[in-house]
């Protein structure tokens, strides 16, 4: 067999040599942003003409009156926790199956996770088991979107107002999107952003609260405030992100359409099926991550890891996605509200394709596919080399 038929981890010349496109990407104006910043000195300043003109721009888009710049997603999600003050005794819901800094932020305050199912098309919460999580010590529902799924908001927000339990909706992955109609973000009492690295506004690290809860402004920057701010956003990174924000809406169509496409080059892999992705006309999908679904039984019993791994050799950056919660965490350290079925079986088969490609050609897009296709013929060849067999 000739060796560029074989898949690199088994010896063959990658479909991509040149690895996955690099983030962030080589942005003309960002390097003139980075110029006038150095001539004006505003990258030196503690408050600047930046971080304000970024947060009256984010509180136009979203919606909200006020918003907070901060150090990272992280520190946001903790800091809306602590403006709505929630703290210990307190019970704060969110999907069994999320970012584990969001379980961690909860823990912080002192507060008890309750982790509920999440949805089988989407592996996003599951809205129709949140209200029987509700318990009188219940404060908020942590609500995430993930990997291009989006959680049902209308529903969440019907009874949200019905149970007087405030939502903090994290939009860390999805900046634009839009769900049933609305900015996501836009839907809770408090949202949250990111700008690290990886994401699609990136400003190498930092994030933002949103809110129009005049008492959450207030705990989070009297909690903030400390002489100087302790969790701040420097004004350069403030610089970096405006332009983005600018570019955000047709960077978001623009990955919407690349994943039609890739979506259809994996149509014939009964190995993965990707993330139910929003199709009505009011919602537009995040992408930052494209999630995927892992049928190991289709794939020669391969282990989702080792699939994930020869994928990766081919120059494609699908990895493992996150661990479920209640499998990364001791169980002392929360509670949960029924079966988990769908969150075991999250954690064991996610797989998420990272968002640089998506701004690629027809041609990077199509080997996206083309790998997967590489890999999964050899599957169980694959198997025996790495000793990764399910």
């Amino acid at each position: 067999m000739p060796n560029d038929a074989l898949p690199a981890v088994l010896g063959g010349t990658p479909i991509r040599p040149q690895g996955p496109p690099a983030w962030p990407p080589d942005d003309p104006e960002i390097v003139e942003v980075l110029h006038r910043a150095a001539r004006d000195g505003s990258w030196g300043q503690y408050h600047g003409p930046h971080s304000q003109a970024l947060a009256e721009s984010l509180a136009t888009f979203h919606g909200f009156d006020h918003v907070r710049l901060c150090a990272s997603g992280t520190v946001a999600v903790e800091l809306a926790l602590r403006g709505l003050k929630i703290g210990p005794g307190d019970e704060v819901i969110l999907a069994a199956y999320d970012f584990r800094g969001n379980m961690q932020d909860v823990l912080c305050v002192g507060a008890t996770p309750v982790l509920v199912d999440i949805r089988p098309d989407n592996w996003n919460l599951d809205v129709g088991r949140v209200e029987e999580a509700m318990t009188e010590a219940t404060r908020a529902v942590l609500v995430s979107h993930l990997h291009g799924g989006q959680v049902d908001m209308p529903t969440l927000r019907d009874l949200s107002n019905r149970r007087g339990v405030p939502i903090i909706e994290d939009a860390c992955q999805v900046p634009g999107a839009r769900v049933a109609g609305r900015v996501a973000g836009s839907w809770g009492e408090v949202a949250v952003l990111s700008f690290g690295g990886s994401k699609l506004l990136s400003a190498g690290r930092g994030g933002a609260l949103l809110t129009s809860d005049d008492g959450v402004q207030q705990r989070v920057k009297t909690y903030t405030q400390r002489g100087n701010d302790a969790y701040p956003l420097s004004e350069l990174q403030a610089a970096l992100l405006l332009p983005q924000l600018d570019n955000l809406g047709n960077r978001n169509r623009q990955r919407a359409t690349a994943v039609t496409r890739v979506i259809r080059s994996l149509a014939d892999h009964p190995a993965l099926t990707p993330f139910a992705l929003p199709e009505d006309s009011e919602s537009q999908p995040g992408l930052y991550k494209l999630g995927l679904q892992y049928n190991p039984d289709a794939c020669a019993g391969l282990s989702r890891d080792a699939f994930a791994r020869a994928v990766r050799a081919e120059g494609v950056a699908i990895d493992p996605g996150f661990r479920s919660l209640h499998k990364s965490h001791s169980q002392r350290r929360f509670s949960t509200s029924g079966e988990l079925v769908e969150a075991d079986r999250a954690d064991a088969n996610v797989l998420v394709l990272h968002h640089p490609v998506l701004l690629e050609s027809d041609t990077d897009l199509d080997q996206v596919g083309s790998a997967v296709e590489r890999v999964a013929a050899h599957a169980e060849d694959i198997g025996h080399e790495l000793g990764f067999a399910c």
